[in-house]
């Protein structure tokens, strides 16, 4: 394959992938030092790190039209995460004042003459409009709450606005006060009847370009693939049938192909170990981080501010969120038995915990916690446990039934598209806080899962399991040639760790050991010749359903490189996430880098 260029997206001409490829060991480290040379060429990036540039026009339109000079605008799907924005803010800045930070909502005018299916959309914006110069504080919310925003939504809402249906919610309730009642007619403006889902196109740099201009072909994504499968109208019944499919899928009650015009009655039957689940115990969202931070949040409101537990090397906004949001957790970063034996002394003590939070098995050092020992002693000292499956994933391992949530994110595998974001919550019918969650998830859930987001995800995630099987042997083949070559000092992966008997512990019958392995030279320069010179796709995420590799803690710690060798994450570490390929081909891609890491070691 030929190497996508520096700053792209990846998959490449995707508008709104969510990877972009950083093809030499030095772009990575160009990024992450903010370097002209690089920043200058991102024309996209990782959605929660990289504002889409879909999102930030339309933002500089809002504070155009909306707000003053120097300020920026953050854009969020609802007034509550938008209240929550403010309200992270302020915690971090106690200074900032009232004029500093201000909501600012656009709703539907449904006093014009719009489609009805446009009306049932209920598509909305709440930017938070702040100065420029606080943007960074901003920008944190954004990054760890994945409150902001999908791009899709953004792109879909800006156009809405441009032609006046989007407006002030203020000079809405004006209208509608002034007015006799909304009018009835269905007969919309041009862009809503046969051209309702058109994008409005983008030049290379991501400027908004003329509505008379042809389309570009990486800008045909979204309305080609609508149009093709539900015709130019969003038909929001099938968007309905699309969510309830993906959460059948989630709750393992259904796969493969589905018509969505005819989808029967779900009952609640027993899978992923549970009985009693259904997909009503199913919640989606946005993106994986926002399932993290909901889970979180509902945790909080379930039993009081008590500090958590981060247990094992987490992804670095878990332990954010669980630092900034609330009164801080406990951190073991290195997961282990002894661990767990601290732990339990201070639960014998006294101690009071929240939720232990922990991944199956982590990222990047793939190894796994005993989530047996954890169940029992979160029973017997009364604290939620929440497992974040997004590496494991419900084909190849069991977690729910030692869970009282199972968080996801559903942009990786469950998509492999790289194309769209997703997360999603499993509440435990059978665990100790069930009743409790469920009920404060009927008073607080607001689904902000965007309807083409949706339609997206429900498509890729079609044939998730027979993609799953094709990468866990991929992944396998690729471990073994690693191990045998005296180059790598250190190979991650469940099926080798020391921790495999735990993941055995929860392994599906036919479960394999994932698609994700990350792996050590015995020299950094040998690392960088490698990546430098493998022939695969190289950005951040993992999931996907072509290999994608990563210098991951340079892109993740690169701040932090002595914190994260404290819990033996080394900096010069590649992590591998293995796709579909034909298995030859992997081989010989690898054999050729593995081949210039030997150079340079001679």
């Amino acid at each position: 394959m030929s190497i996508i260029e520096l700053g792209e997206s990846v998959p490449a001409l995707t508008p709104h992938a969510t990877s972009v490829s950083l093809p030499k060991w030095e772009d990575n480290v160009g990024y992450e030092e903010g370097q002209e040379r690089v920043i200058s060429r991102m024309t996209t990036g990782y959605p929660r790190f990289f504002i889409h540039k879909a999102i930030a026009i339309f933002a500089d339109d809002i504070v155009k039209k909306h707000g003053k000079s120097g300020e920026s605008a953050m854009l969020f799907p609802s007034h509550r995460t938008a209240q929550r924005c403010v309200k992270f803010m302020h915690s971090r800045d106690p200074s900032l004042s009232v004029d500093q930070l201000r909501i600012f909502g656009l709703v539907l005018d449904k006093t014009k003459s719009i489609s009805p299916n446009l009306s049932k959309l209920s598509p909305s914006i709440s930017a938070v409009i702040f100065q420029k110069e606080i943007f960074p504080v901003a920008k944190q919310y954004w990054q760890h709450s994945g409150d902001g925003v999908s791009s899709r939504r953004a792109e879909f809402c800006h156009g809405l606005f441009q032609e006046g249906i989007l407006i002030d919610e203020k000079t809405l309730q004006s209208i509608s006060n002034d007015s006799n009642g909304f009018q009835k007619s269905c007969k919309g403006p041009r862009r809503y009847q046969k051209g309702s889902i058109d994008k409005t196109p983008k030049n290379r740099t991501g400027t908004p370009e003329s509505h008379s201009s042809p389309m570009e072909p990486d800008t045909r994504e979204s309305s080609t693939f609508l149009e093709e499968r539900f015709g130019r109208n969003l038909d929001v019944s099938l968007v309905d049938n699309a969510r309830s499919a993906i959460k059948r899928r989630i709750a393992g009650s259904l796969m493969g192909e589905v018509d969505l015009t005819n989808l029967c009655p779900q009952t609640p039957f027993e899978a992923r170990g549970v009985s009693g689940l259904s997909e009503e115990d199913v919640y989606l969202y946005p993106c994986g981080m926002n399932s993290i931070f909901n889970a979180h949040k509902m945790m909080l409101e379930a039993r009081g501010q008590l500090k958590s537990i981060s247990f094992g090397f987490p992804y670095v906004d878990t332990l954010k969120i669980l630092e900034k949001f609330g009164p801080g957790c406990l951190f073991y970063g290195n997961g282990s038995a002894e661990d767990l034996d601290d732990l339990e002394r201070r639960l014998e003590s006294g101690e009071r915990y929240l939720a232990l939070f922990c991944e199956f098995p982590g990222n990047p050092m793939l190894k796994c916690p005993d989530l047996r020992r954890i169940r029992r002693l979160s029973d017997k000292y009364d604290f939620g446990v929440v497992v974040d499956e997004t590496i494991g994933n419900f084909i190849n391992v069991h977690v729910l039934p030692y869970a009282d949530m199972v968080v996801s994110s559903l942009t990786k595998i469950f998509s492999g598209e790289c194309n769209v974001m997703g997360g999603s919550t499993i509440l435990n019918p059978e665990g100790r806080y069930f009743d409790q969650l469920k009920k404060i998830k009927e008073v607080e859930y607001e689904d902000n899962y965007w309807a083409e987001d949706i339609i997206f995800m429900e498509r890729n995630s079609r044939h998730f399991v027979s993609r799953i099987e094709k990468i866990n042997d991929n992944a396998e083949l690729i471990c073994d040639i690693l191990r045998a070559n005296p180059l790598v000092k250190n190979l991650y992966y469940p099926k080798y760790n020391s921790s495999r008997e735990y993941y055995d512990a929860c392994r599906t019958p036919n479960g394999g050991y994932g698609g994700l392995l990350s792996f050590e030279f015995q020299t950094k320069a040998q690392a960088i010749a490698f990546y430098d010179r493998i022939e695969t796709a190289k950005g951040p995420s993992l999931g996907t359903n072509f290999t994608l590799i990563s210098p991951y803690v340079v892109l993740a710690h690169f701040l932090e490189l002595d914190w994260a060798s404290q819990f033996g994450v080394a900096a010069d570490l590649l992590r591998v996430s293995v796709g579909l390929e034909d298995a030859q081909d992997l081989k010989t891609r690898f054999g050729v880098a593995l081949q210039a890491a030997s150079d340079t070691a001679a």
